[in-house]
């Protein structure tokens, strides 16, 4: 059995049935852990939900800032949704949206394997964090994600606000502030505030900001870190985390990272020629 993770998708349909041909993917033996962003801005984000929807019971998926504004949408009225671009308007309007919103809805925030030694998230963690509060606080969302309430977490999904995780935080500001941290962090202070701007390399920030997995003073959390999220950082490993975000959207590539090797192994195709890098280091 292989497990790989792969980055983030973004709607590249094509590029991910390559990837998984390249892999030799058996769906009887093999797992497949999605870093989250499945859908949006590659142009097939219906064919890539249905296509990964296909795998669940080989697949486990962790949400991405992508996802869950997909499903927030989704929360919305039918002229609300008309609004939105082609290739989201394809999923919401689809004959099968429902079958696969309501899959989509019920993934994690992290995932930990402890037999293979590897946690896997979309974007970062807080400084404070443990691996057992970080678990926690995931945990907790995705009851609420799973629950009849849903509507009301998703309906106050988007905001800056609070900035950073802290212990006393409830209800939705609560919710907000670990799904922001699970799915939008890059960089962030000491304290855990997040800069939402900033999408650069390292040395590109703001003072006083730090890659969310240099934070100094961090909490040690015993296990390898898979994620993505940080097109612009591309492939990276060190200090326990390992980025895949290598950009395909962007016409980078899209890549997977065995997990069950001894040392990590990626594998990799290239982007389809027509896809461009954007003016804003992406999202």
């Amino acid at each position: 059995m292989a497990v790989y993770a792969i980055g983030d998708v973004q709607g590249c349909y094509p590029e991910l049935q390559r990837l998984l041909e390249k892999l030799k993917f058996d769906s009887g033996a093999d797992k497949l852990w999605f870093c989250g962003d499945l859908v949006n801005r590659g142009g097939e984000s219906l064919a890539t939900l249905r296509l990964i929807h296909s795998l669940r019971d080989s697949s486990i998926i962790t949400l991405g800032n992508h996802d869950l504004s997909l499903l927030a949408i989704g929360q919305r009225r039918d002229d609300a949704k008309a609004r939105v671009n082609p290739e989201l308007r394809e999923v919401l309007f689809a004959e099968d949206a429902g079958v696969l919103l309501e899959w989509l809805r019920t993934q994690k925030l992290l995932h930990h394997d402890e037999s293979l030694g590897w946690t896997m998230l979309h974007a970062g963690l807080a400084p404070s964090w443990t691996l057992r509060q970080a678990q926690r606080v995931a945990m907790d969302v995705e009851r609420e994600l799973g629950s009849p309430r849903h509507g009301r977490l998703l309906r106050n999904l988007f905001g800056n606000r609070p900035a950073g995780w802290g212990n006393r935080l409830q209800g939705v500001d609560r919710h907000r502030a670990a799904i922001n941290t699970f799915t939008r962090m890059r960089y962030c202070d000491v304290s855990g505030r997040i800069d939402f701007e900033s999408k650069g390399t390292p040395g590109t920030q703001k003072p006083g900001m730090y890659p969310w997995f240099e934070v100094p003073g961090m909490k040690k959390r015993e296990t390898r870190i898979v994620c993505g999220h940080w097109s612009s950082l591309g492939r990276f490993a060190g200090l326990g985390v390992w980025c895949i975000d290598t950009g395909c959207v962007w016409g980078g590539q899209l890549t997977a990272l065995r997990l069950d090797t001894p040392e990590p192994e990626y594998i990799t195709v290239q982007a389809e020629s027509f896809r461009t890098k954007p003016k804003d280091g992406g999202d």
